[in-house]
C-alpha cells in the first residue's frame, strides 16, 4: 500500500511538472508574438494613428518611441518581478505577469493614438520581461538535473516560435487592430497557471531568512553578475535593435508603391524559424565545443553576417531571406545557451533577482540605443547604415566571453 501511495505521488508530480512546462511554453511563445507584433505592423499602424502619410524619418522617430518604451517596460518588469518572485513564489508571479501582458495587448485593439500606444506597450513590455525571466527560473527549479538543459533549450526557442506566429498573423490579418486580439490567450493562460501549476519545491522549502536576505553583490555572486550582465546585455542590444527594425528596413528596399506585407511577413517567419533551429542546436553545440568556444564562434558569426546583410543590399532580393535566416540561427544559439547557463550561476534564494538583473540591466541601454535610431537614420544616410551600428555590441560580447574563464 505504501509503495502504491508513493507511486501515485510521483505520478502526480511528473504530471504537474509537464503541465507547468506546457503552460510556460504557451506564455513564453505568446510573449514572443506580442513583442514583435507591433514591429511588423509598424508602418501601417503609425500611418493610421498619426492621421496620414508619414515620411521615413517620421516613421523612424515615432517607431523609436514605441520600441524604446516597450524595452524600458521589459527592463522594469524583468527587474521588478524577479525580486517579487523571490518573495511570493514563482507561480503567483508568473500568473501576474502573464495576465499583465495579455490585458494590455488586448487594449491595443482600441488605442486612439500613438501616445496612448506608448503606455500600453510599456505595460506589455513589463509583463513580457517578467514572463521570460520567471518561466526560465521556474523550469530550472522544478526539472531534474539530467534533462534540465534540454528543457530550458526548448523553452528558449518558444520566443522565436512566437515570432513565427507574428509573421503568420501578419499574413492572415491586414487589419493591425484585429491582430492584437491575440492578447486574450495569455489572459486565459494566466488563470490556468494560477489554478493548475505546482509551486517550485526548491523555493517553497527555503526558510524565511533565505527569502529576505539576498547577497547579490558579494563574493562569487558579484563576479557572475558582472560577466553575465555584460554578455547577455550586449547580445540583447544587437539582437533587439536588428530584429525590431528589420521589417521596416526591408520596406525601404522595396520599389515605391509596394505595400511589403508579404516580404515583411516572410522576414518575421524566417527570424523566428532560424531562432528556433538555433536554440534547439544550442545544447548540442555546448556539449560538443563547450560554452566559451560556442559563444565566441556565434558572436563572431553574427558580426560577419550583419556586415554582409546591411552593406551589400541596396534593393530587395531573395538573398536577403537567406542572410536573415543565417543571422536568426546564430541568435537562436546564443539565446538558448545563455538562458540555460545564467540561472544556474546563482542560489535559489536570489535566483530570480540575479537572473532578472543579468537578463534586463542591458535593456536600459538597448532601449536608449533603439530610441536614437531615428536620428541615426538621418545622420548615417539610411536605415541600413543605422542598423549596422547595432553589430558593435557583438564585439563587446565576443571580447568579454573570450576573456572569461
Amino acid at each position: 500500500m505504501q509503495t502504491l501511495e508513493i507511486t501515485n505521488i510521483e505520478s502526480k508530480s511528473v504530471a504537474g511538472k509537464w503541465l507547468a512546462f506546457g503552460l510556460c511554453f504557451v506564455t513564453y511563445t505568446l510573449s514572443g508574438t506580442v513583442s514583435t507584433l507591433m514591429s511588423v505592423y509598424l508602418p501601417v499602424a503609425i500611418r493610421e494613428l498619426n492621421g496620414g502619410a508619414v515620411s521615413e524619418a517620421q516613421l523612424g522617430e515615432i517607431g523609436a518611441y514605441i520600441n524604446a518604451l516597450y524595452l524600458y517596460g521589459w527592463m522594469c518588469g524583468g527587474l521588478l518581478f524577479g525580486m517579487i518572485s523571490d518573495r511570493i513564489g514563482r507561480v503567483k508571479s508568473l500568473t501576474l505577469v502573464t495576465a499583465l501582458y495579455g490585458i494590455f495587448t488586448c487594449l491595443v485593439t482600441i488605442v486612439p493614438n500613438w501616445h496612448t500606444l506608448l503606455a500600453f506597450r510599456f505595460m506589455t513590455g513589463m509583463g513580457v520581461g517578467g514572463v521570460l525571466l520567471i518561466s526560465t527560473v521556474y523550469i530550472s527549479e522544478i526539472w531534474e538535473e539530467k534533462t534540465r538543459a534540454v528543457m530550458l533549450g526548448i523553452l528558449a526557442v518558444c520566443f522565436p516560435i512566437g515570432i513565427v506566429t507574428t509573421g503568420s498573423i501578419n499574413l492572415l490579418f491586414s487589419d493591425w487592430r484585429s491582430a492584437f486580439g491575440i492578447g486574450i490567450i495569455p489572459v486565459i493562460t494566466a488563470l490556468l497557471i494560477y489554478l493548475l501549476a505546482p509551486e517550485s519545491a526548491k523555493w517553497r522549502n527555503l526558510n524565511v531568512s533565505d527569502k529576505k536576505s539576498p547577497t547579490l553583490f558579494t563574493g562569487e555572486n558579484r563576479a557572475n553578475l558582472i560577466s553575465g550582465s555584460l554578455i547577455f546585455g550586449s547580445v540583447l542590444i544587437g539582437l533587439w535593435g536588428i530584429f525590431s527594425w528589420l521589417p521596416t528596413w526591408v520596406q525601404t528596399l522595396l520599389a515605391s508603391g509596394q505595400d511589403g506585407q508579404k516580404e515583411r511577413g516572410l522576414i518575421m517567419i524566417l527570424l523566428g524559424s532560424g531562432g528556433i533551429i538555433g536554440g534547439l542546436f544550442s545544447g548540442v553545440l555546448l556539449n560538443r565545443f563547450g560554452k566559451k568556444r560556442t559563444l565566441t564562434g556565434v558572436f563572431a558569426s553574427c558580426l560577419i553576417i550583419c556586415c554582409i546583410l546591411f552593406l551589400t543590399n541596396t534593393q530587395f532580393s531573395a538573398i536577403i531571406y537567406l542572410e536573415t535566416a543565417m543571422l536568426a540561427f546564430c541568435f537562436g544559439i546564443s539565446q538558448g545557451a545563455l538562458s540555460s547557463y545564467i540561472p544556474e550561476l546563482f542560489p535559489v534564494s536570489i535566483r530570480g533577482t540575479a537572473t532578472g538583473f543579468c537578463f534586463n540591466v542591458g535593456r536600459f541601454f538597448t532601449a536608449t540605443a533603439v530610441f536614437f535610431i531615428g536620428s541615426l537614420v538621418s545622420v548615417l544616410g539610411g536605415l541600413g547604415n543605422a542598423l549596422l551600428v547595432f553589430t558593435l555590441p557583438f564585439v563587446i560580447a565576443l571580447v568579454v566571453t573570450a576573456r572569461s574563464r
